[in-house]
């Protein structure tokens, strides 16, 4: 009896530990974070000051759609977007890095910030979004630099990234 209760048992795990991968496996799960009650009051403020008009999501961040897209994909966290976006520092309007000069760039969206992570998916392929993103949907409360160990983007720096989703994978 033993004998045939490990064969059952031990049959399926071996087949299924000797499966190939289909290569669609996603390590990246949805990330439940939020902004402060300071930040979120922060970037109000900024709103305010700014007369911008923009969306408060539950996780704090507040962004404009200005072309929702006509894609047929919503970009999850194990989705490969392709885009062109422009980031910039709420406090200067410094823009830290901009790719439109390029034909888009490829990541896949788990690999980035919250603020994306949660942003990107209120669009559709051929859409575009302005994020405004708190530091800890951002980049929190460590300094980024750049290849020559310039800070490019201060500790607990708002950001603003404007946004246009080109494919959705």
């Amino acid at each position: 009896m033993k004998k045939w209760f490990f064969l059952f048992l031990g049959l399926p795990l071996f087949l299924v530990s000797c499966s190939k991968s289909d290569g669609n496996s996603c390590n990246y799960s949805d990330i439940n974070a939020a902004a402060t009650a300071s930040e979120i009051s922060s970037l109000q403020n900024y709103m305010t000051t700014n007369s911008i008009v923009a969306t408060q999501h539950p996780t704090g961040i507040f962004y404009s759609i200005a072309d929702p897209g006509t894609g047929t994909a919503t970009p999850t966290v194990c989705s490969t977007i392709t885009l062109n976006y422009e980031g910039s520092l709420l406090s200067n309007g410094h823009i830290f890095d901009s790719n439109y000069q390029t034909a888009g760039v490829s990541f896949v969206l788990g690999q980035l910030i919250i603020g994306w992570q949660k942003g990107i998916p209120l669009i559709k392929s051929g859409g575009s979004i302005t994020l405004y993103i708190p530091p800890s949907l951002g980049y929190g409360s460590q300094d980024r630099y750049d290849q020559f160990g310039n800070i490019v983007i201060p500790a607990n720096s708002y950001l603003k990234f404007s946004v246009h989703l080109l494919d959705v994978q």
